[in-house]
């Protein structure tokens, strides 16, 4: 963990055998902020954690998989506020300085008494290596871990970001993602902290999509000690763009890890589209393309059937002008002006297995660009959905 933070996780027996609870503690109060999904139907552990944020400063993290503790109703958002005071309790911190995450399955009360046992065990644990537990303690369908550590240096000193990531399926994060915590030595003013999650966040988590299927549940959340000793960064300059970047490619590299690890999935593909009117033209035709189901059997198949993405640019409800739209894999032409090109049929299959499977679109609209990370649908995908709960 970077200086000023110690974690921990337990098997409380949420889930069978594994690793499903877990701590992330600074020292010290520190500044914090987050986003959270746009999801209506959102989990009791998102509202309590946004309460929580309200003054932009937390002292730890609780988290359990296995249940996410969603369309619990009041008793649910009761025991999302146990969690807080329960860690608070064990801690020697107010409850409001808590934030509070879970994942799982939804409609399922917390097993309390489980949880509470946990979190009293997790926190006569915490240590500075405990951070790749926590990795593991946040999984569901995942099939790995995902942490990432990215240094670099603010007014001279060096300072280090680092990030764990769960998310595998219901993938289509819209203001914040899966469940992600971030965690930072340097020192950063509570509005700032937010302004780079969210500059970060826009750059990667939430250009990443999976199924189409956003999460009741997405928690994206940072805390920043300031115990490299570094400089405070309290408003735009080198020192925050530093900050930012170093961030962003922490958030960047944990994206992937995800849609590599999606469900079932064999195959990863960039959709870039250009020459959009609009940046929110080109991001809406990007995800339109990338949620395709058609678009992603192909993609599984290795098959170039651009005719499937031309279709989605389509139905994505963008104007398409005179020009048409130009679609290119790899750096095959498969159609110019809305229609076919001459192309060799064993070359743009090559470019349909490929890794990563890059589809560029141009609309011939503007200058905006945009593009979103996605991943093919396989059998494997249906047979880990079809009996999730089982």
């Amino acid at each position: 963990m970077p200086a000023g933070f110690r974690a921990s996780a337990v098997a409380a027996g949420i889930k069978p055998d594994r690793l499903d609870l877990a701590l992330i503690v600074a020292d010290a109060p520190c500044a914090a902020a987050g986003v959270f999904t746009s999801n209506r139907a959102v989990a009791a552990p998102v509202v309590v954690s946004r309460e929580h944020l309200a003054g932009g400063r937390a002292r730890a993290i609780v988290v359990n998989a296995g249940c996410a503790n969603a369309a619990t109703g009041p008793a649910g958002l009761r025991d999302a506020r146990e969690m807080a005071a329960r860690a608070a309790g064990a801690l020697g911190c107010a409850a409001s300085e808590v934030l509070v995450a879970s994942t799982g399955v939804i409609g399922t009360p917390l097993p309390m008494d489980k949880v509470r046992a946990g979190i009293d065990a997790a926190a006569a644990r915490l240590a500075r290596e405990g951070g790749a537990d926590v990795a593991r303690a946040i999984l569901t369908t995942d099939t790995r871990p995902k942490e990432v550590v990215v240094e670099t240096a603010v007014g001279g000193r060096r300072v280090r970001v680092a990030g764990i990531v769960k998310g595998a399926g219901m993938i289509a994060p819209n203001m914040a993602t899966l469940l992600a915590f971030f965690t930072t030595d340097a020192a950063v003013a509570p509005a700032v902290l937010r302004a780079a999650l969210l500059a970060a966040v826009g750059e990667s988590l939430n250009r990443i999509t999976v199924d189409g299927d956003m999460s009741t549940n997405d928690t994206a959340l940072i805390l920043a000690s300031g115990a490299s000793g570094a400089p405070a960064i309290d408003g735009p300059g080198p020192d925050y763009d530093a900050f930012t970047a170093a961030l962003t490619a922490a958030s960047s590299r944990l994206a992937e890890m995800v849609v590599r690890d999606g469900e079932g999935a064999t195959r990863v593909a960039e959709v870039r589209v250009e020459g959009a009117a609009t940046a929110r033209d080109a991001d809406v035709v990007a995800r339109t393309v990338a949620e395709s189901p058609l678009v992603k059997t192909a993609l599984h198949g290795g098959d170039p059937n651009w005719g499937r993405i031309l279709a989605a640019v389509g139905r994505s409800g963008i104007a398409i002008g005179a020009g048409g739209v130009d679609i290119h894999l790899g750096d095959i032409q498969v159609a110019a002006a809305s229609a076919a090109v001459a192309y060799d049929e064993n070359a743009a299959h090559e470019q349909m297995v490929a890794d990563p499977i890059r589809i560029r679109i141009v609309l011939h609209e503007g200058s905006a660009s945009g593009w979103m990370w996605t991943c093919d649908f396989s059998h494997g995908y249906v047979d880990i959905n079809a009996h999730y709960r089982s």
